[in-house]
């Protein structure tokens, strides 16, 4: 039963990740361009490398997460196990997506600080 509940948390974690980071991708565009005083190239760079690095720190994370797993045994169990990862999961997003509103929110107080500073 460990091999389904395997599969199964694979393929949600996989959609999961692959969806939120493809809305991150498009919508954090605008903030980074922002920062970059509206420098496409850099910001598409940018945009496409941190894409990248949530895809490898989640999808890594979510294989990780498969060697805490104990013995399934029960259809019970197995629902239970694919809940609490997935869970993790999920919670791991926003974690991260957190910490990087909160740099974008530094960096760009501190952009505005330089800014009003020179005038």
């Amino acid at each position: 039963m460990n091999t389904l509940a395997y599969i199964i948390y694979l393929l949600i974690t996989y959609l999961v990740t692959v969806r939120v980071g493809f809305i991150f991708y498009r919508n954090g565009r605008l903030f980074i361009l922002n920062l970059l005083h509206q420098d496409a190239a850099l910001t598409d760079f940018i945009n496409k490398i941190l894409l990248v690095g949530y895809y490898l720190l989640n999808l890594g994370y979510a294989a990780l997460m498969l060697t805490t797993w104990d013995t399934i045994h029960t259809w019970t169990e197995l629902l239970s196990s694919i809940t609490a990862m997935t869970g993790k999961i999920l919670l791991t997003l926003a974690l991260i997506h957190f910490c990087n509103m909160t740099g974008i929110y530094f960096i760009s107080k501190r952009d505005q600080s330089i800014t009003h500073s020179k005038i």
